[in-house]
């Protein structure tokens, strides 16, 4: 594979990969829930989208892939644990959300299937 095959093969994952995260987005909120921001970037990692619902504090991970059970599977324990620490630092550095109770989502697609919302983790303010 050529550079210029690399570079175009990769400008179409992050497309690919942004579009999937406005769908997610636009599914959580049909579904009651506000969004605060997109790709957000923290020294723990990039929160994917971080929303509110009621008086939780949602870290959302986006994951697309051709099956979506293979979605599901993709979060692993490792990027779990540093989406919880960067979703910790994003509600300890915002007076407003530190009462929040923090959770780790995931937005599960795959082409042609609905999104699925599988609430993962939990974690009291």
């Amino acid at each position: 594979m050529t550079p210029a095959d690399r570079r175009a093969r990769g400008g179409r994952a992050w497309r690919q990969g942004h579009a999937a995260e406005w769908l997610a987005a636009a599914w959580l909120m049909l579904t009651g829930h506000r969004i605060l921001a997109f790709r957000l970037k923290t020294p723990q990692g990039e929160i994917d989208l971080l929303v509110q619902k009621g008086r939780e504090l949602i870290v959302v991970e986006v994951k697309r892939r051709a099956a979506r059970d293979a979605a599901e599977l993709a979060l692993g324990p490792q990027q779990a644990r540093r989406l919880l620490a960067a979703g910790e630092a994003v509600r300890r550095s915002r007076p407003a959300l530190r009462a929040y109770a923090l959770r780790i989502d995931l937005i599960a697609l795959a082409p042609g299937r609905l999104p699925r919302h599988l609430k993962r983790l939990a974690f009291d303010g």
